[in-house]
């Protein structure tokens, strides 16, 4: 689902570049991430929530592109963050 306010501060904290950093790929994908797996905790109870995995399929789909542009523009980038959140591809 949502994630907090100091969770979403704690993840930026962890991949950011530099001290201002809240937009870069690694912190959008670990953003991502953290929700994806929110909501994953979520369909595990509620199996019939329909909305929530069309939610969750979105949120893959963009965390993919992002993912694909990172390993475009910066290949050791998108090793590093896919193993660092243990993101299998």
């Amino acid at each position: 689902m949502t994630i907090t306010r100091e969770r979403k501060t704690e993840v930026i904290g962890q991949f950011k570049l530099d001290a201002n950093d809240t937009g870069s790929p690694e912190v959008q994908i670990a953003i991502l991430t953290t929700r994806i797996n929110g909501l994953t905790e979520h369909l595990r109870a509620h199996g019939k929530d329909f909305a929530g995995r069309r939610g969750l399929l979105q949120l893959v789909s963009r965390r993919r592109r992002l993912l694909d542009y990172l390993k475009e523009v910066g290949p050791q980038r998108y090793l590093d963050i896919i193993r660092r959140l243990n993101i299998r591809k």
